[in-house]
């Protein structure tokens, strides 16, 4: 049994950690209950664990000189590490965890119970920063239970905290149904949170010799009857602003106050004197002067979600000027795609290090990121602050499909300046509708009624809108519902598992039934998706 926790008890702590994840993978990955086959929350955080024992293992005897102690390199190291290789929300939220405990244990002389409290404190404090919309009953309510129930046991043994702290998450992991419905109409738990709480059991673990018997949560129910929410800011907004700032704490406490009174999906992340501001508003002036009378603002990018663009022009050959794409994407025809547009492709689902990898290896000065995905934006903003570290500017355009990466790259003109440049492809990704194909994993309860196992989804804007039986006509119907809200060019891209024909087939119903709108089909490759569209 510790009575501290010291630089070997740390690298034990993530090593058991990361063995614990692994052992429970696959159950924490069956926890998603949206029903399409990419739900992926326990991997996400085996590779973020990963990447942190990586980097403790790396790094086995050098101290910094700066004062840090022992236990506080180590800690340092395994949030680096864990930053790097984050993958997803989750895996963002957790290294984001892990830079709570590193910040507030890297200078104690020794981390006892009341320490490990303080470090908790930060860890939520971090945690709730890294995420637009907090929403309880997720991985942040299951920390926050953690922390609450560490201040509760008042007490300076280690031993005793580590054990009110893990109890206290499993505690609120058990309660997460009652805050979500969706959870609670599933029969499961939270995902991310089941990770945090092995991971807490395995701090227990390591400090008292002892594992914690609990009770493995109830396996999915066998109709999952849900369909999770994806978080989007209001609609009354019509702006997002976006902008790096220089300035201090009590500064950005006050500008905090003045934003929230302008808008929604407020987010300010900060590191060092240097903070990340989000936010979506109406007064896009207003945004941007509150941030000059905290600091200095700088790194401004303003994308007005509702704007139609021109027709796309071809993209100019060359990348002069020091500049860049990285496209995040999967499937040999999209690669291709984006590649005959200059840019770097990188595997779907990539780390924080593997993107600032892909950045760095471009050559460029400025660099655009097109995540395409939701769980990866999150990823590409933490990669694009690494970069700026290294002094490269990085602008991450929210992508969520490949096709509008194709919508935001056709538009790019180097003699812009490069941010005129970035606005002007977040207005034509914006301008692009997206709808997605696949064949339902699980049953579940979709806001346009029951699917089963096989069932075909047509998701439009991440929602699902349409369940079929048959591939051909649901793909028409879809393309049909879109066209009726308008637009002049459909794009196409088949996936690895579509039949012969389907983009041909879906081609040939547009002519027909909307003879004005120009229709373009490539072969993309993707897996799962049958088809991927797009109307701009």
């Amino acid at each position: 049994m510790l009575e501290t926790l010291d630089a070997a008890a740390v690298r034990r702590w993530c090593a058991s950690g990361l063995a614990a994840l692994q052992r429970h993978q696959g159950e924490i990955d069956d926890l998603n209950v949206y029903p399409v086959p990419d739900g992926d929350t326990g991997t996400n955080l085996v590779l973020t664990l990963t990447s942190a024992q990586q980097a403790l293992a790396m790094d086995l005897e050098t101290l910094p000189d700066d004062g840090h102690t022992p236990h506080g390199h180590a800690l340092r190291l395994m949030a680096r590490g864990a930053l790097l290789g984050a993958r997803g929300n989750s895996g963002v939220i957790l290294s984001q965890i892990l830079r709570g405990f590193a910040d507030a244990l890297a200078a104690a002389p020794a981390v006892r119970g009341r320490q490990l409290t303080a470090a908790l404190a930060d860890a939520v404090t971090a945690a709730y920063a890294a995420v637009a919309h907090p929403v309880e009953g997720t991985l942040l309510t299951v920390v926050a239970a953690a922390a609450r129930a560490a201040e509760q046991a008042d007490t300076d043994d280690l031993r005793a905290v580590a054990r009110a702290a893990a109890g206290g998450a499993a505690r609120a992991l058990a309660r997460t149904p009652e805050q979500l419905p969706e959870l609670a109409r599933a029969g499961v738990v939270d995902a991310g949170g089941r990770g945090l709480c092995l991971l807490l059991d395995a701090l227990v673990e390591v400090v008292t010799g002892e594992s914690p018997a609990r009770p493995a949560p109830a396996p999915p129910a066998a109709r999952p009857p849900a369909t999770a929410v994806r978080e989007t800011g209001s609609p009354a907004y019509a702006y997002e602003v976006q902008y790096l700032l220089d300035a201090n704490d009590e500064a950005v406490a006050r500008l905090r106050g003045e934003l929230d009174g302008l808008g929604d999906s407020l987010v300010i992340v900060g590191d060092g004197g240097t903070w990340n501001v989000h936010v979506h508003v109406n007064d896009v002036g207003a945004a941007v002067e509150a941030g000059v009378v905290a600091g200095r603002p700088h790194r401004i990018t303003v994308t007005r979600f509702a704007d139609q663009v021109a027709p796309a022009a071809p993209l100019p050959a060359p990348l002069p000027d020091g500049r860049a794409a990285v496209v995040v994407a999967t499937g040999a025809g999209i690669a291709e795609l984006f590649g005959a547009e200059g840019a770097t492709v990188v595997p779907a689902n990539p780390s924080t290090g593997e993107l600032l990898d892909a950045i760095r290896a471009t050559g460029a000065a400025r660099v655009v990121v097109l995540p395409n995905d939701p769980n990866t934006q999150s990823v590409a903003s933490a990669a694009a602050r690494e970069a700026h570290r290294l002094g490269v500017k990085v602008s991450v355009v929210p992508t969520r499909s490949p096709v509008q990466a194709l919508a935001a790259l056709a538009v790019r003109d180097p003699k812009r300046r490069f941010e005129d440049d970035v606005i002007a492809m977040a207005e034509a990704a914006g301008a692009c509708r997206y709808a997605e194909v696949c064949h339902a994993s699980r049953e579940a309860l979709t806001v346009a009624g029951p699917c089963r196992p096989g069932d075909v989804l047509a998701l439009v804007e991440g929602e699902v809108h349409l369940i079929g039986a048959d591939l051909l006509d649901t793909c028409t119907a879809m393309v049909d519902r879109m066209l009726g809200g308008g637009g002049e060019l459909v794009t196409l891209l088949c996936g690895a598992d579509a039949p012969a024909g389907l983009a041909d087939r879906v081609r040939e119903h547009v002519e027909r039934s909307w003879p004005f709108v120009e229709v373009q089909a490539y072969e993309g490759g993707q897996p799962h998706y049958p088809l991927l569209v797009g109307v701009e």
